[in-house]
C-alpha cells in the first residue's frame, strides 16, 4: 500500500529507473514507487522525465507542482483511474437528485460537528451554538447552517477580526493545507473511476474539482488543527508547510480500525459513493480523530 509523501524543495532532477524515482541533487536518492503516495514539487528549479510522469500516472500517485513563491499551483491528473471509468462516469452522470442531497446533508452535518468538538475540545464557548445550528440543520442544508458555524467557527478560533479573504500567514497555512487535502481527493476519486468535475452539491462550472470539493468538507478540520497551533508563529515557511503535508500520514479511527489520513480518504470516498448508488447514507464511513 502507498503512504509515503515526498517534497521536492530544490533543484534536481527526477527521473525513473527500476521502478524506482531518481532524485539527482546535492546527491543521489531512490524511492521505491510502490511506496509513493503524493509527490509535491515545491521548487521550479526541478525537471521531470516524462518517462517518470507517465509511470506515476499508472500507479495513481498525486503529482502537485508549486509556482514561484512554493504555493500550490497545479496538479496532474490521468484521464482514467479505473478500468470500468467509463460505465462509472454514465452512473454518476444519472446519479438521483434525493441521494445526492441525502449525502450532502450528511456530509455537512458532519463537518459541523467536527468543528463542534474542536471547540468544545478548547474550552469555547461557541461550541454551543454550533451544537443549535446542528439541531436544526435541515435537508441540504437549505438555511445555510454550514455557512454560519463557518463564521462562528473561525472567529472562535483566529478572532472576531478574522477573515477567510484576509491576506494573512493563517490564510496561507490554510489553503496550503486545503490543497493538500483537496489534491488527495482527487487522487482517490479519480482512482475510483469517477469524474472530478461533477460534485454532489457544489456545481461551478468553472471548477474543476466540485466532487472534490463536497467530499473533503469533514476533512478539513485536519488543517484547521494543525494551523491553529501555528497562530503564535508569523511565518510560514518549510518547516511550517511539512506540518501540513503530514497530515496525510496523521492517524484517525474509521470504520473501527486505525488508519492513516491517505488510506482513510479511500475508505470514506468509497463508502460516499457506496451510499450514493444505493441510496442510503448509513453506509457513510465518517472517520474521528482522537484529539
Amino acid at each position: 500500500m502507498s503512504w509515503r509523501t515526498v517534497v521536492i524543495t530544490s533543484r534536481a532532477k527526477l527521473d525513473l529507473k527500476l521502478n524506482y524515482m531518481v532524485i539527482r541533487g546535492d546527491g543521489i536518492t531512490r524511492i521505491f514507487l510502490g511506496e509513493l503516495s503524493t509527490l509535491i514539487i515545491e521548487s521550479t528549479e526541478v525537471s521531470v522525465t516524462a518517462c517518470l510522469l507517465c509511470e506515476l500516472a499508472k500507479r495513481k500517485v498525486k503529482v502537485i507542482f508549486c509556482d514561484e513563491k512554493r504555493n500550490p499551483c497545479f496538479e496532474a491528473v490521468p484521464y482514467n483511474g479505473s478500468h470500468d471509468t467509463s460505465a462509472k462516469i454514465r452512473k454518476q452522470i444519472k446519479w438521483d437528485k434525493k441521494a445526492k442531497d441525502s449525502v450532502w446533508t450528511d456530509i455537512v452535518t458532519e463537518k459541523i460537528n467536527q468543528q463542534m468538538i474542536f471547540l468544545k475540545y478548547l474550552g469555547l464557548e461557541e461550541y454551543k451554538l454550533l451544537e443549535d445550528y446542528i439541531e436544526n440543520i435541515e435537508y441540504r442544508d437549505e438555511t445555510n447552517r454550514e455557512g454560519h458555524a463557518s463564521k462562528v467557527y473561525f472567529n472562535a478560533l483566529f478572532g472576531k477580526g478574522f477573515t477567510r479573504n484576509d491576506e494573512s500567514t493563517i490564510n496561507a497555512a490554510l489553503n496550503y493545507g486545503y490543497t493538500i487535502i483537496l489534491s488527495a481527493f482527487n487522487r482517490e476519486i479519480v482512482a475510483s473511476g469517477y469524474l472530478t468535475q461533477v460534485g454532489v452539491f457544489h456545481d461551478n462550472m468553472f471548477n474543476y474539482f466540485n466532487l472534490s470539493s463536497d467530499l473533503m468538507e469533514p476533512f478539513r478540520i485536519l488543517v484547521d488543527k494543525e494551523v491553529y497551533k501555528m497562530m503564535d508563529v508569523n511565518k510560514f515557511e518549510k518547516d511550517e508547510k511539512m506540518k501540513l503535508v503530514n497530515i496525510l500520514n496523521k492517524e484517525v479511527v474509521i470504520d473501527g480500525k486505525r488508519n492513516y489520513v491517505n488510506n482513510a480518504i479511500k475508505i470514506y470516498c468509497k463508502s460516499v459513493f457506496e451510499a450514493i448508488n444505493e441510496n442510503d447514507t448509513s453506509l457513510i464511513k465518517f472517520y474521528r480523530d482522537e484529539l
